[in-house]
């Protein structure tokens, strides 16, 4: 028998209709539950041939769980060693490398030292920096938010060198991205599941959090829809999530991916609707049967990207 868990956390809707799919379409030799945990050995298989995992981001022992569980043989989604190493920061530049839109961005450094560090540590950084040029790039009015962060914690609109300055003097010890802002006509948040099927929906996110889910929007005019569509294929195969949403901006007819790090994206029936809900619970399913029965003991059997395989493969052909 070949079992799916699913890791899950505060989640009411997703996780058991999930299971409750994969189960009612009857695979032979294929069960879908909940994960469960009892002890965690070094280098002992989980049991399960794929696990979804919608919580190890928030709770450190999960995440060093599904590593262990990825290196003896089980299909971990996402890629527990890749989410651990990604940041936004990295995925803009990613994306400017594949060719797909985003907004001009600009790494700063944490406002405060890093716990047990001081000034020394920071030597090689120019005091100030070069504020002047930053701005002219980014321009404003503009956003600030983490470079590794989520769910729209900390993140400011800022409009002036003057708010910046105001906001960035509390930010802390988080290393922070100024980020130019898409005046958008349209916006949409992308499922993409086993970096093949995709999920156009549009959101608004402006709006309180209950209504950012357009209801009954207008048809996707077909040139749009393409773009967008491959503009979310090719981040998640280059960047190997199997399980993401992508926010695209449309600014004169163009998508511009403002956020496509989200490995755990909302799935919840009551925020992202009947249809997109039927939608991600079907498709998630059929992906998680699809890795079960390509499931190999004795092997790796996560995915990783395009980005990493090619990497790998330029390595071995300089015979390194």
């Amino acid at each position: 028998m070949k079992k799916i868990g699913i890791l899950f956390g505060q989640e009411n809707t997703f996780p058991f209709a999930f299971v409750e799919r994969v189960n009612a379409k009857n695979e032979p030799g294929i069960q879908a539950e909940f994960v469960r945990i009892d002890k965690v050995m070094q280098h002992m298989p989980s049991g399960y041939a794929v696990i979804i995992d919608r919580i190890s981001q928030d709770i450190p022992f999960y995440r060093a769980y599904l590593k262990n569980a990825a290196l003896t043989g089980t299909a971990v989604i996402n890629n527990p060693f890749w989410w651990s190493a990604d940041d936004k920061f990295f995925n803009n530049c990613l994306a400017e490398y594949i060719g797909v839109k985003v907004p001009k961005t600009v790494l700063l450094p944490s406002n405060q030292h890093p716990p047990n560090t001081n000034e020394m540590s920071m030597r090689n950084l120019a005091y100030p920096l070069d504020w002047d040029a930053i701005f002219e790039y980014v321009g404003f009015p503009a956003f600030m938010k983490p470079y590794a962060g989520g769910g729209w914690r900390n993140v400011y609109k800022v409009n002036n060198r003057e708010e910046f300055f105001s906001i960035y003097n509390h930010t802390g010890t988080l290393v922070m991205m100024l980020q130019e802002e898409i005046q958008f006509t349209d916006y949409y948040r992308c499922y993409c599941l086993d970096r093949r099927e995709v999920r156009l929906m549009a959101y608004d996110p402006r709006q309180p959090f209950h209504l950012q889910y357009v209801k009954n929007p207008p048809p996707v005019e077909a040139r749009l829809k393409e773009k967008m569509e491959e503009a979310v294929l090719k981040l998640n195969r280059a960047l190997g999530y199997d399980f993401n949403t992508v926010e695209l901006a449309i600014r004169d007819g163009e998508p511009y991916a403002i956020d496509f790090c989200n490995p755990a994206p909302d799935a919840d029936y009551y925020s992202v609707g009947e249809d997109n809900f039927e939608w991600v619970v079907e498709a998630a399913a059929r992906m998680a049967i699809r890795r079960a029965k390509a499931h190999q003991d004795g092997q790796m059997n996560l995915t990783w990207g395009e980005f990493v395989q090619q990497s790998i493969q330029d390595f071995a052909k300089a015979g390194r």
